[in-house]
């Protein structure tokens, strides 16, 4: 099987990622992406997450009407921050021998890859289709070789639409109260609405709360 997968916060999803998905799926012939909403993302450490079930529910709901999306809780599972290395090493142990894993990544992530969890375990447990982030800098794939020894035959460079849409825009446009609805898959925009998420803080803001 070759399979694509896709992590992330996803706080909240975004048509964006659907959007990443299926190009990545069509282009690299890929048997199904695979969703992985981050338990504990690293990278956000001391920053305000929405909490992990709903943003698991909101995944759910943006990809439950196409087959060729599933969604993994190996990092809502896991203790601890969330390193895709981890992610990617138990995904392998979950899949038949000689699985092929297609890690999905903007260029801007790559361009941070040689700041992650054990960057050259990571190239030998999945290839690493990069799509391009609108107004993120060029990519100096030599610098990176340099710092990761075989990252440039790990890659595949996959073209998709330009969709300029980030998780944080669409939780600041709600907080906001400015319209956010076709960003996000329509059970989504649902969801959202019904549970007030991305609300705090805006009434945070109004009352001085910090």
């Amino acid at each position: 099987m070759r399979i694509g997968v896709l992590g992330g916060t996803f706080d909240p999803p975004h048509i964006g990622h659907l959007v990443v998905a299926q190009e990545v799926w069509w282009r690299l012939r890929l048997d199904k992406v695979i969703f992985v909403p981050a338990g504990e993302p690293w990278h956000k450490a001391g920053e305000d997450v929405t909490p992990a079930h709903h943003r698991e529910a909101m995944v759910r709901l943006a990809i439950r009407d196409d087959p060729r999306f599933e969604l993994s809780r190996v990092d809502l599972e896991r203790p601890g921050p969330t390193y895709t290395v981890d992610t990617l090493t138990d995904l392998q142990q979950a899949y038949p021998p000689g699985t092929e894993f297609y890690f999905i990544l903007g260029t801007d992530a790559l361009a941070q890859l040689p700041t992650w969890r054990s960057p050259d375990r990571l190239i030998r447990l999945a290839r690493l289709a990069v799509v391009p982030r609108p107004g993120s800098d060029p990519v100096d794939l030599d610098r990176l070789e340099t710092e990761i020894p075989g990252l440039k035959d790990a890659i595949e460079f996959v073209p998709v639409p330009a969709v300029g849409i980030s998780s944080s825009e669409v939780a600041r446009r709600v907080a906001a109260g400015e319209p956010f609805r076709y960003l996000v898959p329509e059970p989504v925009y649902r969801y959202i609405e019904a549970h007030r998420l991305y609300l705090l803080s805006a009434e945070a803001l109004r009352t001085g709360d910090s």
